[in-house]
């Protein structure tokens, strides 16, 4: 299709300020996915043109999980948001994101095969279909957006995440119950186990150089079974992050107990990590203070895999536990100048 398509066009145009414009900045790649994601690249664009979205694949819910399920493809809900995070902050960015973010709602007619899916993902799997390539289809809608930084998935194919939690029968007795998909992962409560299907997926070689090449990777914050974990449950990337020289931010998320984490503090968060990536080490956990109520029981279980506490006000003001793109610039700025 290289043929028929020409060369990747420049865009934005020249008059827009792009990331050539700026200082390079250290080469860095973010993992993860939904709305964690979208917030460290939201930060991490203000700091970098060297950056790298590497985006799970293993939603099944929405959007995403009708065309995954339709069209046999990779889902692209949370790579759509990951292009959208790295959109300029000019006109042409501003309009393209909230193009890629529409999301088309019931007519007025008879229900269509258009409800409830974002323009963004029928865009990113019409370039698929183009080009039968994942990976060039991303970049392509990268360039239309004039993003500052690549998206690559996680792997070249579609994961499923697989748990297991502990329910409670009529009679007392408590006993494992196995779910399947991420959908229903991230409501489960509490997780006991967490396994990513197929086990042996292949991870995206261009991911791999991403982590192997880079100065810093970042990896969360995000939901922390369905989101961040599942990074380190494919393989592959396992290895490559615990083998890359690349220096290791843990991003934390600002609440701790959710509907995926029922009950864990963010020292559980820590202990899971180690339990299923033991050979992963960490050289900077970033947190916000109001998130780490008990801050010793935390120091200890970050000195576990390796890692300096950073505490730094990096939510946004108001009551939604989001992070402020600003404030967490400037907390991977200093880490990243500190290093």
């Amino acid at each position: 299709m290289g043929l028929l398509t020409g060369p990747m066009p420049l865009i934005p145009p020249s008059g827009g300020t792009g990331a050539g414009q700026q200082d390079k900045g250290p080469n860095v790649v973010a993992l993860g996915g939904g709305h964690g994601l979208s917030a460290s690249l939201s930060a991490l664009r203000l700091l970098t043109s060297q950056l790298t979205a590497v985006v799970t694949v293993a939603d099944d819910g929405g959007s995403s999980g009708r065309l995954r399920e339709e069209y046999a493809v990779l889902p692209p809900g949370d790579l759509r948001m990951a292009l959208s995070a790295l959109c300029d902050d000019t006109d042409w960015g501003r309009t393209w994101r909230d193009v890629m973010q529409h999301r088309f709602r019931p007519g007025k007619g008879p229900g269509g095969s258009l409800d409830e899916h974002a323009m963004g993902n029928l865009l990113i799997v019409t370039l698929w279909e183009l080009l039968g390539d994942t990976v060039a289809g991303l970049k392509w809608a990268g360039a239309l957006l004039g993003a500052r930084g690549e998206v690559l998935p996680m792997s070249t194919v579609p994961l499923t995440i697989e748990g297991d939690v502990r329910i409670t029968a009529p009679d007392g007795a408590s006993a494992l119950e196995t779910i399947r998909g991420q959908a229903r992962c991230a409501v489960a409560g509490s997780l006991e186990q967490v396994r990513l299907l197929p086990e042996a997926a292949p991870a995206c070689v261009e991911a791999l150089t991403a982590i192997e090449l880079a100065d810093w990777v970042i990896l969360g914050p995000g939901s922390w079974y369905t989101s961040v974990l599942p990074h380190l449950l494919l393989p592959e990337m396992r290895q490559a992050l615990c083998h890359t020289a690349a220096k290791r931010c843990l991003t934390m998320n600002l609440a701790t107990d959710t509907k995926e984490t029922s009950g864990m503090s963010a020292a559980d968060h820590l202990h899971a990590l180690r339990r299923y990536a033991p050979g992963f080490s960490v050289d900077v956990v970033l947190a916000d203070p109001a998130s780490v109520p008990d801050l010793s029981e935390f120091e200890k279980a970050a000195e576990m895999i390796g890692a300096e506490v950073v505490l730094g006000k990096v939510g946004a003001s108001g009551r939604r536990p989001i992070h402020d793109p600003l404030r967490l610039a400037t907390a991977y700025q200093d880490i990243f100048g500190n290093s």
